[in-house]
């Protein structure tokens, strides 16, 4: 075929997708890596961002690879990217230590000091993110009083994006949709925010300049021999993971939202301007030039899912293995065995703390009702409700301030699974609309890319250009028997307050004996 193509390459939180599109929207390569998450009871959640970069490599050149003939419509590398991450560099740009991700709340322990310099209403409505350790600026601020030295030593700090948009173009800079992550961007002066900055004790010349998601420098010509690909080739700088999925599932227009659970979660909804909640549950952040992403993002989305595949099922592991299955498709078989509400077994998975909509990052996981009769199959569906459960709550919060969305599309990994996508549509009692693509992401980064390079009029195009493969319809009875679940739920959490912070400070002090 003699249609341009552009690579999409979205990098993830666990792993990394490459995935080469023509421009009428059809998939022609994919390619992915893994990569570790290490993590510990003190609130640790780490990568090694060179290991990202090698992964980055890998899976370009292997796009590259399969694309065989049609490698010569190439047009260029467009990236997405998981937000909230943070990494300090020496003067050379070499990584101090591992990236901070989205999921690290070491920043907990210095939240309350912070609070007490800051008038926290004020910085929301300035920068669109709750004061939460998620976001760069506690991560930052951590570094400043636990690790001073470091502090002193970083001559950068930036994210994973900024990152690998320097290995592969030789630029330091980074796009407004993943500084209006970080909790150190203004949203109405489109710049580092003074106050923040003067909180951190740093000039804006130790964070990256600030670009349009559009904005496109040249592959550098090492990499791109190493690539497979000519030297200065367009590489567009592009957005975070969650707002290029909205694009890549066509959830762009008004009304419309699009609900993704992949290693975390997230419900958004496009704006033409920025907005922020009085109450503080959601966030808002810049997608392209007039257009925003208000929403809401959970730490524990498919990761609770997989903690139950690796801690229990070694088994199912192995027998899907030997069956040629996919191992997570076999337990979701498993959780469609049993019914809904799962007897009474009500879990609230807050594995990694909690984000929106209450921003407590000392929630932890807990497993309420259990009996003699529950087994391994209650377990799983049990989890798969939690997470349909924290999304239920996510929803309402952002419908008070949208109004109710008319059309609801999904999008991550758990769109593989049909029950999954059933409990949603159950738990919700809403109809859910599954698009006819799988790499929302990714996707979303060639649509970007695509019309960076002059190639598409705007990134609305995929409103059409993306149809709809099914839609799940809520099975009214069993909404009915959510719906007095989700209330002993919520009970649960709030009546637990307390605790939750109690057993986190133990966690903590246990993690340094």
């Amino acid at each position: 075929m003699d249609q341009p193509v552009m690579i999409g390459i979205d990098i993830g939180t666990t792993g990394i997708r490459s995935v080469a599109y023509r421009l009428n929207g059809s998939a022609t390569a994919i390619a992915t890596e893994e990569y570790p998450l290490f993590t510990d009871q003190s609130g640790i959640a780490e990568q090694d961002a060179d290991n990202i970069m090698m992964a980055l490599e890998a899976v370009a050149a292997r796009t590259v690879q399969l694309l065989e003939t049609e490698a010569v419509q190439i047009k260029g590398i467009a990236l997405s990217s998981a937000l909230h991450s943070f990494l300090a560099l020496d003067e050379q740009g070499r990584p101090l230590s591992r990236l901070m991700t989205w999921a690290d709340t070491r920043g907990q322990i210095v939240l309350e000091e912070l609070k007490g310099q800051l008038d926290t209403q004020a910085l929301y409505r300035r920068t669109g993110c709750p004061l939460h350790p998620m976001y760069p600026f506690l991560k930052i601020y951590w570094l400043k009083r636990q690790q001073p030295a470091q502090f002193a030593k970083a001559a950068w700090f930036g994210s994973i994006k900024d990152y690998a948009f320097q290995r592969l173009t030789g630029k330091r800079v980074v796009d407004r949709s993943v500084a209006s992550g970080s909790g150190c961007y203004n949203l109405q002066t489109l710049e580092w925010d003074p106050e923040v900055l003067q909180v951190l004790g740093i000039s804006k010349d130790r964070l990256p300049l600030v670009v349009p998601t559009t904005t496109q420098y040249p592959l550098q010509e090492k990499l791109a021999a190493k690539l497979g690909l000519p030297a200065g080739l367009p590489v567009i700088i592009g957005a975070g993971d969650g707002m290029l999925a909205n694009v890549g599932v066509g959830a762009v227009k008004a009304g419309q939202m699009n609900i993704t659970i992949g290693t975390s979660g997230a419900i958004r909804m496009a704006a033409d301007q920025p907005k922020t909640d009085e109450r503080g549950r959601t966030w808002c952040y810049n997608l392209a030039e007039g257009r925003w992403m208000l929403g809401g993002a959970i730490n524990n989305g498919g990761v609770s899912f997989r903690w139950v595949r690796d801690k229990f099922a070694e088994t199912e592991q192995r027998v899907a293995q030997k069956l040629g299955l996919d191992s997570y498709s076999l337990l979701a078989s498993y959780a469609q065995k049993v019914p809904a509400g799962s007897n009474g077994l009500i879990v609230l998975p807050f594995f990694t703390g909690e984000r929106a909509p209450y921003w407590n990052a000392d929630a932890r996981g807990m497993f309420f009702g259990l009996t003699l009769n529950h087994d391994k199959r209650h377990i799983i569906r049990a989890i798969l409700e939690g997470i349909c459960y924290r999304m239920k709550s996510v929803l309402a919060s952002l419908e008070e301030i949208t109004g109710q969305a008319q059309e609801i599309r999904v999008s991550g990994s758990f769109t593989r699974s049909e029950v999954w996508l059933q409990i949603l549509a159950d738990v919700l009692g809403r109809e859910i609309s599954l698009p006819n693509v799988e790499e929302g992401a990714a996707f979303g980064a060639a649509i970007l890319g695509f019309y960076t390079v002059g190639l598409l009029p705007s990134i609305d195009v995929t409103a059409d250009m993306v149809g709809i493969k099914k839609v799940f319809k809520p099975n009214l009875a069993d909404t009915a028997k959510y719906e007095q679940l989700y209330s002993i739920y919520q009970q649960l959490y709030w009546n637990v307050q307390q605790q939750f912070h109690l057993i986190a400070d133990y966690q903590r002090n246990e993690t340094h004996v």
